[in-house]
């Protein structure tokens, strides 16, 4: 008997719902994808990202990795990010991160993980740097979920940073990156108000000419 025969079933069902609802559908999908935006989330089981925006197949290029970090050394999420921009022509990118990130809770903490602890470093940055504000905070869940906030926030920046984005603004392409938190609690996602749109809006040390 097949190793995990009942995902081949489950496939074969959800493909004849699709073909149900437009016979037309792989077919016109197999031939292109031009998705207008890219999202950036965790790597978490529990946030599906075209489940929670309710989107189809193709309309939505995404990358997860623990965590949604935008790191400058990452080629991973650099070529994605490279390909959304410059052949892709996305006009939104979207870091989302969750609430109750098991990966921002493991940065609060001094515990030893192996191999991901080098990850989550970038996290513990941000903590670092933020240490007074979330440190006042006695509740450890909403410290945790504080903690994801300002990952999200810090991860948009390091989005703007990249020679990609800003030659992208550079050439006038339409661009937007955004921070947004989703919540396991209700599915409810949330948009923490940060929005940019062009270089004039990033730290100045961190723009190119």
């Amino acid at each position: 008997m097949r190793v995990l025969s009942n995902f081949f079933e489950n496939n074969r069902n959800w493909a004849n719902r699709i073909k149900k609802q437009d016979p037309d559908f792989f077919s016109k999908l197999s031939k292109q994808q031009n998705p207008e935006y890219l999202w950036i989330g965790c790597s978490d089981s529990r946030v599906p990202a075209s489940e929670i925006v309710d989107m189809m197949p193709g309309e939505i290029f995404v990358h997860r990795n623990i965590a949604n970090l935008v790191i400058h050394t990452d080629l991973n999420c650099l070529s994605v990010i490279q390909y959304a921009v410059e052949v892709l022509k996305v006009k939104h990118i979207i870091v989302s991160g969750h609430y109750g990130c098991g990966g921002v809770k493991a940065a609060l903490g001094n515990q030893e993980h192996g191999l991901i602890d080098n990850w989550l470093r970038n996290i513990k940055d941000i903590y670092r740097h933020n240490q007074q504000e979330i440190d006042e905070i006695e509740d450890e869940k909403a410290k945790v979920d504080r903690l994801c906030e300002m990952n999200v926030i810090a991860q948009v920046a390091n989005v703007c940073h990249t020679t990609i984005v800003q030659n992208a603004w550079k050439s006038g392409q339409q661009l937007a990156v955004h921070g947004w938190i989703y919540s396991i609690d209700d599915g409810i996602i949330r948009d923490l108000d940060v929005c940019i749109t062009n270089p004039d809006e990033i730290a100045q040390t961190h723009r190119i000419k």
